[in-house]
């Protein structure tokens, strides 16, 4: 499938892909809605020490990197699950130059993230160990109460209606921990509702700097 590596507003790249119609990223601002959406809204949220972290979408890396480089500054020892079908050849994310933007002197690091083994457990860093799984997230089955926080960062549900079902809220809703933080990019109503269906309390928070008004945090009771 065609990418084509875009800049956006923030001067960072995301990947368009012309068969979707879809970008991986908000063209307002890859890292900027990454680190507003995932990292301040989910991660800096969670008061856990060590928590386990669920990426719905592994993409470009961008969250899982922002999230080992916040790691470290938090000191939370995170660990860190990530769920990708379609994993991206290697030589595509580093035209992307997240490194180069974000962290210069961890360009290590990152390629480590998409360099090492899948389906087992892999520590980057004294503060974050990821294990990535290859599998399709709508059929994933996880132990109840598994996770402290969830990034459900997958396409828009007009291009991945799959990802955006009753089910998988409620699938969510169960692997997760009391007092659990799910954070998404969408803020649609029909997304909110069936949010709060499974069970999470929702907010509407403000967006990032110059993109969307609006985004979702849901917890879990």
């Amino acid at each position: 499938m065609e990418r084509i590596v875009e800049i956006t507003s923030d001067g960072s790249r995301t990947l368009y892909v012309p068969a979707l119609d879809e970008h991986y990223h908000s063209v307002k601002g890859a890292v900027t809605e990454s680190a507003h959406v995932f990292i301040r809204m989910g991660l800096e949220h969670h008061p856990s020490a060590s928590p386990e972290v669920l990426e719905v979408g592994f993409g470009t890396g961008l969250n899982a990197f922002l999230t080992c480089l916040s790691a470290e500054r938090l000191q939370k020892r995170v660990h860190y699950t990530a769920i990708e079908l379609y994993p991206l050849p290697f030589g595509c994310v580093a035209s992307l130059d997240y490194p180069e933007a974000v962290a210069p002197g961890r360009a290590g690091d990152f390629h480590l993230l998409h360099a090492c083994p899948w389906e087992e457990d892999v520590c980057i860093s004294p503060f974050f160990t990821l294990h990535k799984r290859k599998d399709d997230f709508t059929s994933c089955v996880f132990p109840p109460l598994s996770f402290d926080i969830v990034y459900f960062d997958a396409f828009a549900p007009e291009k991945q209606p799959e990802m955006w079902t009753h089910e998988v809220f409620g699938h969510l809703f169960s692997a997760m921990r009391p007092g659990g933080v799910l954070s998404t990019y969408c803020a649609k109503g029909a997304v909110r509702r069936m949010l709060q269906q499974a069970g999470f309390g929702v907010e509407r928070l403000p967006g990032p700097p110059g993109g969307k008004r609006e985004i979702l945090r849901a917890v879990k009771p």
